[in-house]
């Protein structure tokens, strides 16, 4: 059976490569039309399902065109897929998101955006009130200062106060066109830094195009775009920081991390992640010139909150997120670790550190027997981990797999051949080499 599931993939690999590239691009973005059509069919969130109706078209037409394109030989192969690619983004992300925040304008508020739209800019009212937007919090069982007419966990500000810059346009304007939308400004910030740290990034043309893709074009990124948006930044932040990692610049590499995680939990293993490969122009160790950065970036947005509610902080950025505070999230998907609490609530207490304590056994196995780490095995160990992570938390959402996607995707495009193609580790190495199906489902 297992010879036989080799022989299988073997084939599917040799299949996908022998493709020429226009028209692998054109198999994933139809594949992307129809989960579109599928989530719209079946999704109970107005944004969503909006989502899904207004992208299945062009991802459908613009799938055919590539191809079509694909059977053709074309002296700039590169440019035709970048136009259809800029397409994509039109016809998937710009204008669904524009017709989402206008119509939610016109809806007073109501649908056509994920709950943390809402949450983010209400935390921008309240920076730009110079008021703390860890207003939320629980007292002998109760929640206070809930906000009146919304459910209870809208009233909670899971991130770092930083993430509340997105909601300040919002807050200047108090309404509009739907132009301050927090999805737009946050999606603005996705592109501008992508397209920087794209242009920075040592690889291919054509590495860059399928990173590219990933993050912003297919469903891994236009539909959290169009719909939500809170981990885009945080994306394209972490992308611009592998790419100083690469070019071995310290404070690219410490500034982009430190932004990333000033503003959400999730970007903190790959800034700890970051220190073991960060390195100069002659290959000695900067971590702590990284450390020092996004040390002093993170303390500095944090601590002020910290100090004036320490318990309102926890409560709102920890607690909740873990499915501590008794407030059911909406982020709690039907995932292994969400259910097992369901049936055993005192399991919620105990996957956490579980979960930890065997990441962190396979992450000493792994730096004991590939020391010094390369940069592309951190970011696949990192995607293996995320993986872990989201399967064993008890409130997370299944969206939370484009970080795993997306760390799986720049560990290839980081990859160097002949310098990375050592055998498979010992033990818990095995971890690792699970990400090497997913390098050529990538490529």
């Amino acid at each position: 059976m297992l010879a036989r599931h080799v022989t299988v993939r073997t084939r599917l690999v040799s299949w996908w490569a022998a493709l020429p590239e226009l028209t692998r691009d054109g198999w994933l973005y139809g594949m992307s039309s129809i989960f579109a059509l599928a989530l719209a069919a079946t999704s109970s969130q107005a944004a969503q399902w909006h989502w899904g109706y207004l992208a299945a078209a062009p991802y459908g037409v613009l799938g055919v065109v590539a191809v079509l394109a694909g059977r053709r030989r074309w002296m700039r192969p590169t440019v035709v897929r970048l136009a259809l690619l800029l397409l994509v983004i039109i016809g998937a992300v710009a204008v669904p998101l524009g017709l989402e925040a206008r119509w939610r304008q016109l809806d007073h508020g109501v649908g056509f955006a994920q709950p943390e739209v809402g949450v983010i800019e209400r935390s921008g009212g309240y920076l730009a009130k110079l008021q703390d937007p860890y207003r939320a919090y629980l007292h002998d069982g109760r929640l206070v200062n809930a906000v009146p007419g919304l459910p209870a966990y809208e009233s909670f500000f899971p991130y770092f106060p930083l993430m509340g810059v997105f909601g300040l346009p919002s807050a200047e304007t108090h309404q509009g066109l739907g132009l301050t939308d927090a999805r737009i400004v946050m999606s603005l910030m996705t592109m501008a830094v992508t397209g920087l740290a794209l242009g920075l990034m040592r690889a291919t043309r054509a590495k860059k195009l399928r990173v590219a893709q990933i993050l912003v074009a297919l469903p891994t990124g236009a539909l959290f775009l169009a719909t939500g948006g809170d981990d885009m930044p945080i994306l394209a932040l972490l992308l611009l920081a592998v790419v100083g990692l690469q070019r071995r610049s310290r404070y690219l590499t410490g500034v982009s991390l430190g932004l990333a995680a000033a503003m959400k939990l999730t970007a903190w293993p790959v800034a700890v992640g970051a220190l073991l490969v960060s390195r100069d122009g002659k290959g000695r160790s900067t971590w702590r010139s990284v450390a020092s950065v996004v040390s002093v970036i993170v303390v500095a947005t944090i601590a002020p909150f910290v100090v004036k509610a320490p318990w309102a902080f926890m409560t709102n950025v920890f607690a909740f997120p873990l499915g501590l505070t008794g407030v059911q999230s909406p982020a709690a998907s039907p995932l292994p670790g969400h259910l097992l609490t369901t049936w055993w609530p005192p399991a919620g207490h105990l996957l956490a550190p579980l979960t930890l304590t065997i990441l962190g056994y396979y992450s000493w196995r792994l730096l004991r027997r590939r020391w010094p780490l390369t940069l592309s095995q951190l970011l696949g160990w990192l995607s293996v981990a995320f993986v872990v992570a989201i399967l064993a938390a008890s409130a997370t959402r299944v969206g939370y797999v484009i970080y795993p996607v997306n760390l799986a995707a720049w560990s290839w495009a980081c990859r160097v051949p002949h310098v990375e193609d050592g055998g498979p580790l010992e033990g818990g190495g095995v971890l690792v080499d699970a990400v090497g199906p997913v390098h050529d489902a990538i490529g």
